[in-house]
């Protein structure tokens, strides 16, 4: 039978105290990978997390930074190579939250925000990491972005634009590293269920729903999930790919 086995894997997962980057990093634990989990700022949470990774018998490393500083990105791949030891999976799941305005109403800096943590998260993580994974000839690097970035629907500009230039990062850096070992991979959560719903009981969303060929939401489980099998052998030919994980409220043309 087939499993999802990351036995002697590190990963990191930044954004790792929020919603959905904790449950990435849980899941990733349970399949046996030892992983670091990121916060920007929240050392209490991030370190709650870390035990409960370390109860599953793997190893876990608490960092704390700001992603969009190069900086804090090279002093987190210090912190890794003196610890548990570096990545071979990296997954860049820190994000902002930002107001949804209309463009002649959003402010400059809200695209500046979601650039830095966009596409510059993405080039300093590559930057910092994927040279231990070029040498080891395995790694993955796995993006988070959103399907919002195919809809461009009204108030998402500064969302979507900093997304598609988050896309176009991971498709260079695929053609660039690929022979190396290593894949280049994106998942897009569509509207997730996410705990944050399970405590408030707003899982049900009707107007979305009905838009969606399963008629109801994802879970944040169904994310992770895909996380994990990208992360795994199982997917070694998997390279560039946009991968929707909405029910079909969004599908790539061919």
């Amino acid at each position: 039978m087939l499993s999802l086995d990351l036995s002697g894997k590190r990963a990191l997962v930044t954004g790792a105290s929020g919603d959905l980057g904790s449950v990435i990093a849980v899941t990733l634990a349970e399949c046996g990978a030892d992983v670091a989990v990121h916060a920007f700022s929240n050392r209490e949470k991030a370190e709650r997390l870390a035990e409960v990774i370390r109860k599953k018998g793997v190893k876990s490393e608490v960092l704390i930074g700001d992603v969009t500083k190069e900086s804090d990105v090279y002093a987190m791949r210090d912190q890794l190579k003196a610890s548990m030891g570096l990545p071979s999976i990296v997954v860049a799941c820190a994000w902002v939250s930002l107001e949804w305005k209309r463009i002649l109403q959003e402010e400059t800096e809200a695209y500046e925000r979601e650039f830095r943590v966009c596409v510059l998260q993405s080039i300093y993580l590559a930057k910092a990491f994927v040279p231990d994974m070029m040498e080891q000839g395995w790694g993955r690097m796995i993006g988070i972005n959103t399907e919002c970035a195919m809809q461009c629907f009204p108030t998402q500009s500064a969302y979507a634009a900093a997304k598609r230039g988050m896309d176009g990062i991971y498709r260079v850096l695929t053609r660039e590293i690929g022979g190396h070992g290593i894949t280049v991979n994106q998942v897009a959560p569509g509207w997730t269920i996410s705990e944050r719903d399970r405590k408030a009981h707003t899982e049900r969303q009707p107007e979305y729903e009905k838009n969606c060929p399963r008629g109801q939401r994802g879970y944040d489980t169904d994310i992770a999930a895909a996380v994990a099998f990208l992360a795994s052998d199982l997917a070694e030919n998997i390279n560039g790919v946009y991968l929707p994980v909405c029910g079909g409220n969004v599908m790539p043309g061919i």
